[in-house]
């Protein structure tokens, strides 16, 4: 534990000017508000926002934070008030420590409804005061450094997840590399251990294998800079079990494949130094085509600076090399606590504030029709890769990867997205929903009667493209439904005997929870109210007889209430009630897959993959395109059927190692087909009873993580 004057020592070396007496003030109010508290492990409770300061000191946090985290579980833990925080140590401390509160009192819950208010609530937090989410941040990394003293392995599994999800991806957005690896890997170890066991033990026997590999390395890159007069340090290391993982998913590779499960850093002294020894280490070893990355000249969304390149290099080690200055190395490892600014002592508190991508994500969070919605947006807009085009002015734009001409639109300004028509990329007419990549450049054409449509929401991939679509499509159903629920009414107005007019409905608007007559004619024409029901509210003694039945009326918007697939179903929304539903045998789509249906007069609706080959038939024939999409409790609505193909070595114990990965991954095997035989290999077809698409995607990262799996894939077909 650490003892109150080695805490005030550490402030006090990278923060001369520092209030010690808040520090001491803050150590022995916390302890002694925490009294005789434990956590699970069986230590002093104290020991938590002990632990969690020690962690922020590292990355020289001014005293304020400091003291949050120190007194971060006070108020949420003991008796202690808000208000009595503020009298002691004033109104900053008590703002950043109520801040910390809330985010402590809004833990993500399976329910997705909570999940996605709680979700909205984390960033209006974090956008008043980055500090707070530098507090938690550093708070989720000491829980999980201490959750396996946890009993419950639900409560494990719901913690690790929510910090893969939430907290991981908010750490690597604000440039905290070392929190946001550890967190992921510490969640990685307790979602799937054996995945994790399987890359550690190939890892090892890898440095058993080469003996000090990277030691040797490293030596020999600095006599190759140093023979060039290039003045630099190197360092090198291993990478993470999980960043091997998620690079084996996203390449669709097995282990041996990857070429730079090693990184080397060189740092520098200036920008110069930094091309100067590119150029050295390209002069002197192979270069590996597509592996070359120049984040100085365009930086990541958080700060991120440095260049990237793949050699064979010595010993022929495929590895990876990061070059990057002093001043590029801290924000690389510290993130925006590097650029945390003193004014007499004083940090600004403003340093979040310049993010793009939290200015957005607030944008969002005001148009969002529903916590839900917002929820699916965030999560598009925040956890992807980047790719980086330029508009023909040459302004830097960032994108997802796998965004389209319509995301770049909409990224450009809103009101370009609405009215683009077509788009140039690298001067060459590209249809809207081609993908983008590093380095395009990109001109939208615009048309001021250009609107935009349904179709675009099949492809975009971005969250902001995706809420300025809806939300439009939104608008124009309104004004369908108040159309068709006025003249409903007065319609029935007619067949009464009556002269029907806006002023006659004003008077039970109240009584509907409506502000003014559209509202009520589109909750009509919606389905959501009877038009007899309002008539008889505004006439309440007339008697008439041909008021439909409870079992008649209108249920809701044009939904198919449950169409299931042949082994318990996965509902789908965009379809009329009681419309016949198929799944595709083409492309097998699961919950998590974008899709569309294709209709067939007496057949009803095939579900596919918005990628399969099969839609390719269709082209012509876009009357019989459906817009569909999955519910949003879809994915927990049941199991499903995932095909993978697999290439298993000939060998004693393959098939088991195969089926006791799958039933690891919670998987269940259904169908297995050999359809290729060799004596080193048998080429199978196996279909899997999976939740969703991701569920399947762990699958198939687990098989390729198994030795005895040579190859495994999302089948087709």
């Amino acid at each position: 534990m650490i003892r109150q004057y080695e805490l005030v020592e550490r402030v006090r070396a990278y923060d001369p000017g520092v209030d010690e007496d808040v520090l001491n003030r803050a150590y022995v109010f916390s302890m002694k508000m925490h009294g005789s508290q434990r956590r699970a492990s069986g230590d002093p409770y104290f020991v938590h926002p002990l632990e969690v300061a020690g962690i922020l000191t590292n990355y020289k946090l001014d005293a304020k934070t400091i003291v949050t985290a120190l007194l971060h579980d006070t108020v949420e833990d003991t008796l202690t008030t808000v208000e009595e925080i503020e009298k002691i140590f004033g109104p900053e401390i008590a703002r950043l420590v109520d801040g910390v509160t809330k985010l402590s009192r809004i833990e993500l819950q399976s329910d997705l409804t909570k999940q996605a208010e709680n979700f909205r609530k984390l960033l209006l937090a974090m956008s008043e005061d980055i500090r707070v989410l530098l507090v938690k941040l550093a708070d989720r990394l000491h829980n999980m450094r201490t959750i396996r003293f946890i009993s419950s392995p639900e409560k494990r599994q719901r913690i690790a997840r929510e910090t893969m999800e939430i907290y991981a991806p908010l750490a690597e957005r604000i440039g905290m590399r070392r929190i946001q690896e550890e967190l992921e890997d510490t969640a990685f170890a307790e979602l799937n251990p054996d995945a994790r066991e399987s890359i550690v033990t190939r890892l090892k026997f890898l440095s058993e294998r080469g003996g000090d590999l990277v030691t040797r390395i490293v030596d020999q890159l600095k006599r190759v800079l140093a023979e060039e007069q290039v003045d630099a340090a190197l360092s090198g290391r291993e990478k993470t079990p999980h960043s091997i993982w998620r690079k084996m998913q996203r390449k669709n590779v097995g282990f041996e494949q990857l070429s730079d499960i090693m990184a080397f850093r060189v740092v520098v002294k200036d920008v110069p130094d930094c091309y100067r020894a590119l150029g050295v280490i390209h002069s002197h070893y192979p270069v590996v085509p597509g592996r070359f990355k120049d984040y100085i000249s365009t930086p990541k969304p958080n700060g991120y600076r440095s260049l990237h390149t793949g050699v064979i290099g010595p010993e022929q080690q495929r590895i990876e090399i990061q070059i990057r200055t002093t001043d590029m190395h801290d924000v690389a490892e510290s993130g925006v606590a590097a650029h945390w600014s003193y004014a007499e002592g004083r940090p600004t508190g403003n340093e979040g504030k310049s993010y793009r991508w939290l200015r957005e994500l607030l944008d969002l969070l005001e148009h969002a029709a529903d916590p839900q919605e917002f929820l699916e947006h965030t999560k598009l807009e925040l956890f992807q890769d980047q790719v980086f085009c330029f508009t023909p002015k040459g302004d830097l734009i960032n994108l997802p990867r796998g965004a389209t001409i319509v995301d770049f639109a909409y990224a450009v300004h809103s009101e370009v997205g609405d009215h683009c028509v077509g788009g140039k990329i690298n001067g060459r007419m590209m249809p809207l929903k081609t993908q983008l990549a590093n380095g395009d450049q990109v001109d939208v054409i615009t048309s001021k009667a250009q609107t935009p449509s349904p179709l675009w929401e099949r492809f975009v991939f971005t969250g902001k493209a995706r809420e300025r679509i809806r939300r439009f499509i939104r608008s124009q159903q309104r004004a369908q439904f108040v159309t068709l629920g006025r003249s409903m009414l007065q319609k029935l107005f007619q067949k009464e005997g009556y002269e029907f007019a806006d002023k006659s409905v004003e008077n039970v608007l109240r009584g509907f929870k409506c502000h003014n007559p559209d509202d009520l004619y589109a909750m009509i024409g919606d389905g959501q109210l009877i038009d007899h029901d309002v008539f008889r509210a505004i006439f309440p003694g007339v008697a008439h007889v041909d008021a439909p039945k409870p079992a008649d009326a209108p249920r809701g918007r044009g939904r198919a209430k449950g169409p299931k697939s042949a082994n318990g179903g996965v509902p789908i929304k965009g379809l009329i009630p009681g419309m016949a539903i198929h799944f595709a045998g083409c492309c097998h789509p699961l919950p998590g897959d974008r899709i569309v249906g294709i209709s067939a007069a007496g057949r009803g609706v095939t579900i596919h993959t918005i990628d399969c080959d099969t839609l390719s038939q269709f082209t012509d024939q876009t009357d019989r395109w459906v817009d569909v999409s999955w519910e949003s409790d879809a994915e927990g609505a049941g199991l499903t059927i995932g095909r993978i193909a697999l290439v298993v070595a000939n060998e004693p114990g393959s098939l088991g190692a195969l089926s006791t990965v799958i039933a690891k991954n919670e998987g269940n095997i259904t169908n297995l087909k050999i359809v290729n035989r060799t004596p080193q290999f048998w080429e199978m077809v196996i279909d899997v009873e999976v939740r969703n698409v991701k569920h399947l995607t762990n699958v198939i990262a687990a098989l390729r993580a198994t030795p005895a799996i040579n190859a495994a894939e999302r089948a087709r077909g």
